[in-house]
């Protein structure tokens, strides 16, 4: 988790679609990889992703889902990304908000075998919200930029379904999220937890 979300064509979307499709890395991007802007956003899109510019100034830029590896790496753990060497560096300056409606989730069940199997899929978002801002971390890769979703254990709401959660933040807290000079970890407090979930 979190392996998808979904992203509607709104007007509040518009400048940040904007932003992106005039960033310089567009052309290098369209060259290589699938550029989505709305619908359903998989793990290799490359998508709409807020973080600052070299300026220090919040901007939009295209970013690719996931850390090319062994595995291709699409999460990390709020709690060891600190430490871990894959991501303590970008948990220090290279942090990033992925904006996104509401992300899925399948309901994970126990099989009579003790195994786990998947049940419905479920539409979560913060409570009230109609844009959910998602918490990540970004890094370059042959000088593109790459990123992933952080998680965390799973509010009471939603427990039902997963144990892990992404990290979102209040929409009033992503400039500070995404200063490459800010404690990451004093920010964590102010995480939404109160969410709403649907079957799909």
């Amino acid at each position: 988790m979190c392996g998808r979300y979904y992203l509607e064509n709104t007007i509040e979307m518009v400048p940040f679609i904007e932003k992106m499709m005039n960033s310089p890395l567009m052309r290098k991007w369209t060259d290589t990889s699938a550029v989505v802007t709305a619908g359903e956003m998989r793990p290799t899109d490359v998508v709409p992703v807020i973080a600052s510019n070299r300026s220090g100034n919040q901007s939009v830029f295209p970013m690719k889902w996931g850390y090319n590896g062994k595995t291709l790496l699409i999460n990390a753990r709020v709690e060891t990304a600190p430490e871990k060497p894959t991501f303590k560096d970008d948990w220090k300056s290279h942090r990033c908000i992925v904006p996104a409606s509401y992300y899925f989730e399948w309901e994970h069940l126990k099989a009579n075998n003790g195994k786990t199997k998947t049940g419905d899929k479920y539409a979560i978002q913060p409570k009230g919200a109609s844009l959910t801002w998602l918490c990540g971390l970004y890094r370059f890769e042959n000088e593109m930029p790459h990123f992933v979703i952080l998680t965390r254990e799973a509010s009471d709401p939603i427990r039902f379904i997963h144990d892990r959660m992404p990290l979102i933040m209040p929409e009033d807290k992503i400039s500070d999220w995404i200063k490459p000079d800010a404690d990451p970890g004093a920010l964590l407090d102010c995480a939404l937890s109160d969410m709403v979930a649907e079957k799909t």
